[in-house]
């Protein structure tokens, strides 16, 4: 069944309903995905997030109350509809200009989904800043990123984490790449492509971690020269994960780094994990695919 189904009838499908027809499940789905109230993708799976990703499209575009958490013919009409650039935006207060403020105007100004609500967490990840906000010279070889969870519980996005990171891999895996290709580095932009899991590195401290399950877009050093410029884009699974840099110093990324997102320090790293294991949606469907955002920090 598809939603225009409902425009010639009066049914009204509970969450159940909507559930038991993969294809009405799928439709439904590809359309809140459209209009950025859910992430992709539309797997025809109706469960809890998507439920609440479809309460939230009827909140919003008002008028939907007599069928709040049903599907009937006036919120199927609306979601066919209904064009993203008709979608208010997310209600967001960013007149404190903090480093929080300013980099959810930057999500906002690339179309990056923002999740807004209680524990829903936006990580982040900075190239060459300080924690106080301040662009560095982003020098190679150097924890000198930042890794940021930014929470929206009402209108004001706050900072619930900040740790130095290192989205780039240091000089030895550069120098001695893991691929013939070169030393990945990751291209800036959002993916909905992390899972909880366990890093294992070499083997020697598995780890609790961001693993990689889905593909993203890396590029390859191949002439080791520290920089994206004239480098080859490749897309695929990388086993680029979000793991810890085993507390190695600020200025030597060592062995820590071939290409993952990293935080410097374990303690770090555990804090992240447990913010993240708090996320709603994780606890809502376990596995959940995270997704990321990775920026330059002379553009925040």
């Amino acid at each position: 069944m598809r939603l225009q189904t409902f425009y010639q009838s009066d049914l009204k499908f509970g969450v159940d309903a909507i559930a038991a027809d993969k294809e009405l499940a799928t439709h439904i789905q590809e359309v809140l995905i459209s209009l950025k109230f859910l992430d992709p993708p539309a797997d025809g799976k109706f469960r809890s997030i998507s439920t609440e990703a479809l309460i939230e499209f009827q909140d919003v575009m008002g008028d939907l109350s007599a069928e709040r958490g049903f599907l009937g013919k006036q919120t199927a009409k609306k979601l066919i509809e209904t064009s993203p650039d008709e979608v208010p935006p997310p209600e967001l207060d960013l007149s404190k200009n903090d480093l929080a403020a300013r980099i959810i105007k930057y999500m906002r100004s690339k179309f990056y989904r923002i999740s807004k609500g209680s524990q829903k967490y936006n990580i982040v990840y900075v190239e060459g800043m300080d924690a106080n906000g301040t662009v560095n010279p982003d020098k190679p070889n150097q924890f000198n990123d930042l890794r940021i969870v930014i929470e929206i519980p009402n209108k004001i996005p706050e900072i619930r984490g900040n740790w130095e990171a290192t989205t780039e891999p240091g000089t030895h895996y550069t120098i001695n790449p893991m691929n013939n290709l070169g030393a990945a580095r990751i291209a800036f932009g959002q993916y909905k492509a992390w899972e909880v899991g366990t890093h294992y590195g070499g083997g020697s401290e598995p780890h609790e971690a961001l693993v990689q399950a889905s593909p993203i877009s890396v590029y390859r050093d191949k002439n080791k020269d520290f920089i994206r410029t004239g480098d080859k884009l490749y897309t695929g699974d990388f086993e680029i994960n979000q793991h810890y840099g085993f507390d190695y110093p600020y200025n030597d990324i060592s062995y820590a780094g071939a290409g993952c997102l990293v935080g410097r320090t374990r303690q770090g790293h555990r804090e992240f994990m447990a913010l993240i294991n708090q996320d709603n949606r994780y606890q809502l469907n376990n596995p959940y695919t995270l997704m990321p955002t990775v920026n330059q920090g002379d553009v925040i």
